[in-house]
């Protein structure tokens, strides 16, 4: 078996890798991407080497309709429908080994070794952050090596650099204690600033930053004899417009909230229609056939609203799956879907002013920006250590900060994702065809 590298850098394009002196010695193309353009999306279809319509993986977050919930950024290995490279690999030969390294879809994924950000949950409502790892003593491995994982550097305000410079070094070092088969790794860094300074954000810095981290993935890679390959998931666009498309269904009286002490919540099971909201692309879930006709009206008419497709135009983008909504609606090239659905901010639930993933009914970029300042984050940081009970009110309510986005297509495969690898690549190389490439890579003719 050759052994492979698979290192992913999230927002990395065709046109950005001239910043980028070490990736950009690598043969690299354009990656013809999937449908949302979104991190589990495209993650599956690299993994599986099959569309969202069959893998199932409609988004980073949609609506299970057996539950009544909208579940985001869930890690479950078996959200998958399909065969998995380390599956195939494994099936192929039983010494194949992988390393997971910040990938998705790692809870349950079978592989040998994989770090995956992971808090623990106090019955008290309190949250101390950790990472999960595969098997459990490499968490204690790579923090006395590497001391904590800067998890605030992960997600929130405070994510940059530190992050994508702890995955690589974790990962570099698995790589050279364990040598792994195929090693996959994730860095997130050009998410991050693209999406809160769009075009203004710096590429050289950016670009010049994670292509150290890659460059120390790289070296790894040539001291164990692997093969690499390198990929991303989308390109970041400039936007200057939210669309808040819950609201225009809860002014129509399609949607339904219930008010409480801790603000208005989304009745999901009493709402005739309500979006999740995802980046640049929506599902609509809607409770009555009847209705899909008049709501789909009603977000077509919308300012900032491109399309709203029903399940036969969904076909066309390959996202006809049972998860998906009985609508899938695609922003203008210059606009996002904002989750909120309230239409006074005080009535905002509490979740809402919180760096909070799993609550949000929708993706929330907000997030990424400090409402408060760091004074106030500070106070709120004594309270936890003290013991006392505590809110971190850190997330701006005013979505038209966000000045980055994506999920549609590219208009320009150059401002797309991108392939890149050290050896030959095809002519033309898609997300659904990673994994027989790198199946191809370790063991030949597949």
């Amino acid at each position: 078996m050759q052994r492979l590298t698979i290192l992913n850098v999230v927002g990395l394009t065709p046109r950005l890798m001239r910043h980028a002196p070490r990736l950009a010695r690598l043969v690299h193309k354009p990656l013809g991407g999937v449908f949302p353009a979104v991190t589990m999306t495209a993650q599956a279809s690299m993994l599986t080497g099959l569309a969202p319509a069959q893998h199932g993986v409609v988004g980073n977050t949609w609506y299970w309709r057996e539950l009544g919930e909208v579940r985001n950024w869930v890690q479950s290995n078996r959200l998958m429908q399909g065969e998995t490279i380390y599956r195939a690999a494994r099936a192929k030969d039983k010494d194949f080994t992988c390393a997971k390294m910040f990938w998705w879809f790692n809870q349950g994924s079978g592989a040998d070794w994989s770090c995956t950000p992971k808090p623990h949950y106090g019955s008290d409502g309190s949250k101390e952050f950790d990472i999960l790892t595969e098997p459990p003593e490499l968490a204690d491995e790579l923090k006395a090596e590497l001391g904590a994982f800067p998890f605030h550097g992960f997600w929130g305000p405070m994510a940059g650099l530190p992050s994508s410079d702890w995955i690589s070094r974790a990962t570099v070092h698995v790589m050279r204690e364990k040598r792994p088969t195929l090693t996959l790794c994730y860095l997130p860094h050009l998410d991050y600033d693209y999406q809160r300074l769009g075009g203004d954000a710096d590429d050289a810095k950016l670009m010049g930053e994670v292509d150290a981290c890659a460059g120390v993935v790289l070296d790894a890679a040539a001291e164990i004899g692997a093969k690499v390959l390198v990929v991303s998931e989308y390109g970041l666009k400039p936007v200057r417009r939210p669309v808040y498309i819950n609201r225009v269904l809860r002014r129509e009286g399609f949607l339904r909230v219930r008010p409480g002490p801790f603000g208005e919540m989304l009745d999901v099971h009493e709402s005739r229609a309500f979006a999740v909201c995802d980046h640049q692309c929506a599902h609509v879930y809607v409770k009555d056939p009847a209705d899909i006709a008049p709501v789909r009206r009603q977000l077509e008419a919308t300012d900032g609203v491109a399309r709203a497709l029903n399940r036969d135009a969904q076909a066309e983008l390959q996202i006809d799956h049972e998860r998906s909504g009985e609508l899938v609606v695609l922003s203008a090239p210059d606009a996002w879907f904002a989750y909120p659905y309230w239409l006074d901010d005080g009535q905002a639930p509490d979740f809402a002013r919180s760096v909070d993933i799993h609550r949000k009914p929708g993706y929330d970029p907000c997030e990424l920006f400090l409402s408060g300042g760091k004074a106030g984050m500070g106070a709120t940081l004594m309270r936890k250590k003290l013991g006392f009970r505590y809110r971190f009110r850190s997330c701006p309510l005013d979505a038209s900060i966000v000045r980055g986005s994506h999920g549609l297509p590219p208009d320009d495969p150059l401002d797309g994702p991108v392939i890149a690898s050290d050896g030959e690549l095809p002519d033309t190389v898609s997300m659904l065809d990673v994994k027989s490439l790198a199946l191809k890579t370790m063991f030949g003719q597949v």
